[in-house]
């Protein structure tokens, strides 16, 4: 149960953490939509009752035990999947969405040059796109140069982004040239199909992230859909994206299977400490962090009984308890397990 506990609490740490960088754009957002069943974390533990048509108790411990192992694999082997195909589009499209900032000399240039900058289709001409500070002398670097056929279509801090015309025969000398005068010739050649394929791959790619991790309103469409959805969530908390739907669901899912687990090892640490027949009551605390220690000086007092051994290892912190395996600090005359919420740090 211990390891079981620990894959709980990882899995459901990872998918908290992965709502929050899909909605990147509403992190302030991320804590409001981590819920279990519907309602905020806190309220679902106060109210806490065993699901006994997901979890039958009459079935042995260990069959419980499988079925909540399972279950939690499953989730996270899906989370590994859905997260590998989403950060696959984000980082493609981060991979494009570089090209297109940066210097003249690097970046796209889709988004820049248009089709009347360029001599196409020509057997014997070619323009060619010239980067930094340019010169009247360009017609001189090369012979064959056409004249006044420079035109600038872009500029950043650096230069300029210039065309040129000349004839194809002397291309390589008057990149050759270029190169000696200082001025970089960009290896470009206008392909109207291939830009175009650019800005659909952009577009797209942005699509998909966008409908991936949307939380836009999705509003039912009869009565029955509504009904539904005013049971489940809010209108404005239904999701249309996919993941993060899935995300959110299976946070859901995670979180009631851990805090499950958890009543299972209370349960079973219990029965083992103080035995059969099955008589102790289950409890949750939430005190104020100021007042942790009074609580703990309080219930050692109040059931030191039950573990005079634990007790007094609590006033003697040298003392050890022979065959226990936890530290002095995590063992008490009482049953006590942890409850940590904190998912997103």
């Amino acid at each position: 149960l211990t390891k079981l506990l620990s894959l709980h609490f990882s899995v459901i740490k990872k998918i908290a953490q992965y709502i929050g960088e899909v909605m990147e754009d509403s992190k302030d957002k991320v804590q409001e939509n981590l819920l279990a069943n519907g309602v905020d974390l806190v309220s679902y533990l106060t109210r806490f009752e065993w699901d006994m048509a997901k979890y039958p108790i009459k079935q042995p411990l260990k069959n419980i035990s499988e079925a909540l192992t399972k279950q939690v694999t499953q989730i996270e082997a899906d989370l590994k999947t859905r997260s590998a195909a989403y950060n696959n589009i984000k980082g493609n499209l981060q991979s494009l969405e570089k090209k297109t900032v940066g210097n003249l000399l690097t970046r796209t240039l889709a988004d820049i040059v248009h089709k009347e900058d360029f001599v196409l289709n020509s057997e014997y001409l070619i323009t060619l796109l010239v980067v930094l500070q340019w010169q009247k002398t360009y017609e001189s670097l090369s012979d064959m140069v056409v004249p006044r056929s420079t035109k600038m279509i872009a500029e950043d801090a650096e230069g300029g982004l210039f065309t040129v015309t000349l004839f194809r025969k002397v291309m390589d000398d008057f990149k050759a040239k270029a190169r000696e005068n200082r001025f970089m010739v960009r290896e470009f050649y206008y392909d109207e199909k291939e830009l175009k394929c650019e800005k659909e791959e952009l577009m797209k790619l942005a699509s998909d992230k966008k409908q991936h991790a949307s939380c836009s309103q999705m509003v039912p469409t009869d009565s029955a859909e509504l009904h539904l959805a005013q049971k489940t969530e809010p209108w404005g908390n239904l999701p249309r994206g996919p993941l993060l739907r899935w995300l959110k669901v299976n946070f859901s899912e995670a979180f009631v299977a851990w805090i499950h687990v958890k009543a299972l090892r209370v349960f079973v640490e219990s029965v083992l400490r103080y035995g059969l027949p099955v008589n102790f009551q289950a409890m949750l605390l939430q005190p104020n962090r100021k007042s942790v220690k009074r609580l703990r000086d309080v219930l050692n007092v109040v059931f030191k009984h039950l573990d005079e051994v634990a007790a007094a290892s609590i006033m003697d912190p040298s003392m050890d308890i022979p065959g226990l395996q936890l530290s002095n600090q995590e063992y008490y005359p009482y049953v006590y397990f942890k409850i940590d919420l904190s998912l997103l740090d």
